[in-house]
């Protein structure tokens, strides 16, 4: 069952689009201009978010969304009636936008000047210590959204912001796989030189396996047992998954909400019978007729699959050479003192026998 729970309220932040004064979001006009906040500009999560303890700023956060005025634009609270810088009637207003999943705010820079005294503030400071001007903004918030975390680690989860992409070091990433992807195929694939060589031995080696029913035992295994399985033996493990989401209240505020729900997984240990392999016949040979043995089975017992490995060696003017050739009609061309060119890649490994 979903269960979801209010972690408390954090202040939020805007940017005067005016001149770039980074605002806390229960102020209304910028404080390095005085520009009102408009309609289009957002709140975002502030690099040094607390959540909110003051009980006035927890009743405004509570409050409702706030309503810009239909007629000059002026943000205003949500208990608002009338405008309070042009005495409009809020009910030809707007409220903001609510219920927006915030991402995870940027990391601040170390440090900021403010740039209407030069002080130097902390990076995570948006109004300066010396004049108290708003300071300019640091970074876009631009992070990945956060990975749902198990109830053990439940504390709010916080990423780091997308950085600018260099195209200078993709290009220079992807020039050096294609120079590793031309390598390899010179090295591995591609044909180096052609030597002429004679076939001086042919190896065989075949393997027959006999397979009976027996009893195989699966334990823990995900998921339900098959249908023909027996001595089945299943248990639900459960594990509350959660995920903490910071929820924009239109007001300058959000809402820390963790949101967890419990996902259930079956994991059943049982007895299948199965075709097994109980033993295998080799036989092997230096002829170019490959033999597979014949074993006696009972009644409940059958052959399996038979497999064959099958070498060629060649004598070159580097020296020997193997070749695998992948069918036994073809590994019945090699007839001992033939001559075959051999195209070797770069390592001198066989590519091809011609």
């Amino acid at each position: 069952m979903a269960r979801k729970e209010s972690k408390g309220f954090v202040q939020l932040e805007w940017v005067c689009p005016n001149c770039d004064g980074r605002n806390p979001g229960s102020i209304k006009t910028c404080g390095n201009c005085g520009a009102p906040q408009p309609e289009n500009v957002k709140f975002q999560r502030a690099a040094n978010e607390k959540v909110v303890t003051d009980e006035k700023l927890v009743q405004a956060a509570k409050a409702g969304a706030d309503i810009h005025c239909g007629f000059c634009g002026t943000r205003n609270p949500a208990t608002a009636t009338t405008c309070s810088q042009c005495g409009g009637d809020l009910k030809e207003g707007k409220a903001r936008e609510a219920g927006q999943i915030l991402q995870a705010a940027p990391t601040p820079l170390k440090a900021v000047t403010c740039t209407n005294c030069n002080a130097e503030n902390p990076g995570s400071a948006n109004s300066c210590v010396q004049c108290g001007a708003p300071l300019p903004k640091t970074a876009t918030p631009t992070p990945a959204k956060p990975a749902p975390a198990h109830a053990q680690s439940m504390g709010a989860q916080k990423t780091q912001p997308k950085k600018k992409t260099n195209w200078l070091v993709f290009g220079g990433i992807g020039a050096l796989l294609m120079i590793c992807c031309a390598a390899i195929l010179m090295l591995f694939v591609l044909p180096s030189k052609s030597v002429q060589g004679t076939v001086t031995d042919v190896r065989w080696q075949t393997s027959v396996p006999v397979q009976e029913v027996q009893a195989v035992n699966y334990s823990n295994e995900p998921g339900s047992a098959p249908s023909d399985a027996y001595n089945v033996s299943c248990q639900t493990e459960s594990q509350e998954v959660c995920e903490e989401k910071t929820i924009d209240k239109g007001n300058g505020f959000a809402e820390v909400v963790e949101e967890c729900h419990t996902e259930t997984q079956e994991y059943c240990s049982y007895t299948v019978d199965e075709w097994t392999t109980i033993q295998t016949y080799p036989l092997q040979g230096n002829d170019l007729n490959p033999v597979y043995e014949n074993p006696s089975i009972t009644s409940d017992q059958r052959l399996g699959t038979s497999t064959e490995t099958l070498t060629v060696t060649f004598s070159t003017p580097d020296g020997e050479e193997t070749y695998t050739p992948g069918t036994v009609s073809e590994f019945q061309q090699f007839q001992i003192g033939s001559v075959w060119t051999l195209k070797l890649n770069a390592l001198g490994g066989v590519l091809s026998v011609e």
